[in-house]
């Protein structure tokens, strides 16, 4: 059985940087499609990035394009997310999750969650 774990989360000042990791578990290599996700307080759940099983290919929400790069070490079985120029609005708390399914990320259906870990920027 997958799992997923992450780490990396903290508090910040605005501007600052935080890299984000999701270690998988539970497979011996991590083929297939990932993405983050975050929940602010009051907020529904947000899609941030996804990226496919081989890395070519990522996706990005606008809000995050050119703060944040989403990216991959399929040797290390871990899932990256890079933070930066960090905004008091990119508080949440950030979910790693996985389509086990597909290779690509075009439709995922991710269903397999991480729990999470904090991520919070100060003005």
């Amino acid at each position: 059985q997958v799992q997923l774990v992450e780490s990396g989360g903290g508090s910040v000042q605005a501007g600052g940087s935080l890299r984000l990791s999701c270690t998988v578990s539970g497979v011996f290599y991590s083929n297939f499609c990932m993405g983050w996700f975050r929940e602010a307080p009051g907020k529904e759940r947000e899609g941030v990035a996804n990226i496919s099983s081989d890395g070519r290919e990522t996706y990005s929400i606008d809000s995050v394009k050119g703060r944040f790069t989403i990216s991959r070490d399929n040797s290390k079985n871990t899932l990256y997310l890079q933070m930066n120029s960090l905004k008091p609005e990119d508080t949440a708390m950030y979910y790693c999750a996985a389509d086990t399914n597909r290779l690509s990320c075009s439709d995922p259906q991710f269903k397999t969650w991480g729990r999470g870990t904090q991520v919070t920027v100060s003005s």
